[in-house]
């Protein structure tokens, strides 16, 4: 089965004045907080996430399940400038991964992973953007 489910870490987080993060807010519905495994890099204003097999590792966002999900994917494909069309590499790549909800619940969600080299990027210890 194909996730509706997409885990956001960076711009598209509630309290964000970005057209997307409203498109997200007004066409999803929001299931709380959720983190995965993973490490955050400051890109520039926006952030990017790696994935890792350490267990301290992790990334801090939000869980939504998507109404209408293959239009909204093809939107927030646009917005992150990945998949059909897209020169390659692209800056993000969409995957499947596992995130985990607050209250332990664990599913499979789609997310944006940062597909550029990350050297000399600073990296977000905390997992969390909005304390970068």
């Amino acid at each position: 089965m194909i996730s509706d489910r997409l885990f956001v870490y960076g711009t598209l987080m509630r309290g964000f004045d970005h057209p997307m993060a409203t498109l997200l807010s007004r066409s999803a519905d929001y299931l709380g907080a959720a983190t995965c495994r993973g490490r955050l890099y400051l890109i520039k204003h926006y952030p990017g996430l790696l994935l890792s097999d350490d267990p301290a590792d992790i990334v801090f966002g939000e869980l939504y399940r998507l109404r209408d999900r293959d239009a909204l994917l093809g939107e927030f494909d646009m917005y992150e400038a990945c998949g059909e069309g897209f020169p390659e590499p692209t800056e993000y790549l969409r995957k499947m991964l596992q995130v985990t909800q607050d209250d332990g619940t664990a599913s499979e969600a789609w997310t944006y992973i940062y597909n550029w080299p990350v050297a000399g990027l600073p990296h977000i210890a905390s997992g969390k953007f909005l304390e970068a």
